[in-house]
């Protein structure tokens, strides 16, 4: 099993952020229903208060290195990749077997 983390800043001032996160979360979600490769899949917004801490966190599962590659390059994926672009600052991938 592959296990795929992806964690996320965004550009919003505080002001913005929460509407920026929501959007984020929105076009990430419909993930796990057009592509079936996902086995496991999970968004979350952080609590903490650390300067190091990133704003949002994306977990997945795939049964193997093909699924994943099949996810990253699956053209629903590469849509919400451009529509979520425009909203990220920085991002940071781990991509692991377990």
């Amino acid at each position: 099993m592959i296990r795929h983390i992806v964690m996320f800043r965004v550009n919003a001032k505080e002001t913005k952020k929460t509407e920026q996160l929501n959007l984020l979360r929105q076009e990430l979600e419909v993930l796990p229903s057009l592509i079936n490769e996902i086995k496991f899949f999970e968004l979350g917004t952080n609590i903490s208060e650390s300067p190091r801490a990133y704003d949002f966190i994306l977990v997945s599962k795939f049964e193997n290195r093909a699924a994943l590659s099949v996810y990253q390059k699956h053209p629903e994926h590469q849509k919400v990749l451009l529509k979520i672009k425009p909203l990220i600052a920085e991002s940071v991938v781990v991509d692991y077997e377990n």
